[in-house]
């Protein structure tokens, strides 16, 4: 199963336990295929190097570099038009369809929003988990 999660639930299964912890576990013993683009990469290595500075012991790079070399990256071009009433996340819908993956993991009020979007399902992290992981245990 394919699945793209937005930075934060990514950033809170590094550093938390609870469903982003169990989703990234997920992608590390194979149940889910994470999916990046480009874009969303950079934006978790910008956001690794803002935690960095603000916490000198965190190094987020390693954990980054494994997610380029072993998630699915894909060419997103952005989207003709705001799918999100955020801008800034409709990179998160434009990987979506150019994979043509159909689930976001996110918490994101205005991600959560676009839910529907061109067939593409956009859950939080505990729904995504107790729909999809807690059958597979």
């Amino acid at each position: 199963m394919r699945l793209i999660v937005d930075t934060n639930v990514f950033i809170s299964g590094i550093f938390f336990s609870g469903p982003p912890y169990d989703i990234l576990n997920a992608w590390r013993h194979r149940k889910v295929e994470m999916v990046i683009s480009s874009d969303i990469l950079d934006e978790y290595r910008r956001v690794g190097e803002e935690l960095a500075k603000q916490y000198p012991g965190i190094d987020m790079g390693p954990i980054v570099e494994l997610l380029a070399i072993k998630a699915r990256i894909f060419d997103a071009s952005p989207l003709d038009e705001n799918a999100c009433s955020d801008p800034d996340d409709d990179k998160f819908i434009a990987c979506a369809i150019a994979s043509r993956t159909k689930l976001i993991c996110s918490g994101d009020k205005a991600l959560l929003r676009t839910s529907g979007y061109r067939g593409i399902t956009v859950l939080k992290p505990k729904d995504f988990v107790d729909i999809y992981l807690e059958k597979k245990r």
